[in-house]
């Protein structure tokens, strides 16, 4: 609760810094051109309109010794999420108690309930989650599509399945560090020498993941969640800026919330989600474990992901996966 209760007035502060930012975003002047898709006035999938056949059968060839990596966390109740996000599960032997099962081979079996919030541990924003003063992805005015049992439009059920390349950038390496410390802010220049570093070009259609080191701090050993939750190296607004303009399908990191917090100095509260997701269509995976990627020096490979389709939701929890 004492974690909880910490980023609760985390969340409370950024709301009151925002304000002021989105009072003024739709004033004489503003330009509104991002509210218009390049794909068009009914598009609801943003950048995974740049997923081909092409580009999977590229990304498979990629694959050269067939190893695996799980990218999502192992999520139980005690990772931490955005407040007030929580989750919990129950386990239930339907009509079982008092009996030995079903049937004469006495069948008997274990249910569910997941209790909770589908924006926790490893997940995929969708293209519905981030607005501008309540206009989000293509112009669409939450006033309209927003429902409480679900979102008519940019629901995650829309977002295809994603195969494609996918490009590791080690900024653990790029700045010489084990752990990147709070508010380090990868901008376009640092993307673009540590991806020349590491022998890695970004192209259009990519998934851009980056390695941080951030997510040592929920090991055992090292745990310390209250600051994993509440901080965090990210992705600066140049560097968003700058993916956007190579067209790449997605970009996750190793950390809750993608871009760098604090804030860089001038820049809005979650503006990198903004730009991202309300101005460009392209998705944000967020906590992509990455270390055994890293560990490996492993820069490109095969990305697979498909997330469950429920109708209307604004994220999902995910699984995606890495082939070398």
């Amino acid at each position: 609760m004492k974690i909880l209760t910490q980023l609760a007035a985390t969340a409370a502060v950024f709301a009151c810094a925002a304000l002021p930012a989105l009072a003024e975003s739709h004033g004489a002047g503003a330009d509104m051109s991002w509210t218009e898709s390049e794909w068009g006035p009914d598009d609801e999938i943003g950048a995974a309109n740049r997923l081909s056949p092409e580009l999977a059968m590229q990304a498979a060839g990629l694959v050269t010794e067939g190893k695996v990596y799980s990218l999502g966390l192992t999520l139980d109740r005690n990772v931490p999420a955005f407040p007030p996000r929580s989750m919990s599960i129950a386990i239930l032997q339907p009509g079982q108690v008092n009996n030995s099962g079903l049937g004469p081979t006495q069948t008997t079996y274990n249910d569910d309930i997941f209790m909770g919030w589908l924006g926790i541990g490893s997940q995929i924003d969708g293209l519905g989650h981030i607005g501008v003063d309540h206009v989000y992805y293509n112009g669409n005015d939450g006033s309209e599509f927003v429902q409480g049992d679900g979102m008519t439009k940019l629901g995650i059920e829309k977002v295809p399945p994603i195969v494609t390349r996918g490009v590791l950038l080690d900024m653990t390496e790029h700045y010489g560090q084990d752990m990147l410390t709070e508010g380090t802010a990868y901008t376009r220049e640092d993307i673009m020498a540590a991806a020349e570093a590491q022998g890695v070009e970004i192209r259009e259609g990519d998934v851009v993941l980056f390695h941080s080191g951030w997510l040592d701090l929920l090991k055992e050993e090292t745990r310390d969640a209250a600051r994993y939750g509440s901080v965090e190296p990210g992705l600066g607004k140049t560097g968003a800026e700058y993916l956007a303009e190579i067209g790449v399908v997605a970009v996750g990191a190793d950390t809750w919330g993608l871009e760098a917090v604090p804030f860089e100095e001038g820049v809005g509260v979650f503006e990198v989600h903004q730009i991202l997701l309300a101005h460009n269509g392209i998705y944000i995976l967020e906590n992509m474990v990455t270390e055994e990627l890293a560990a490996d020096d492993v820069h490109e490979f095969m990305f697979v992901l498909g997330q469950a389709k429920v109708r209307g939701a604004v994220q999902m929890i995910i699984n995606p996966v890495a082939i070398r």
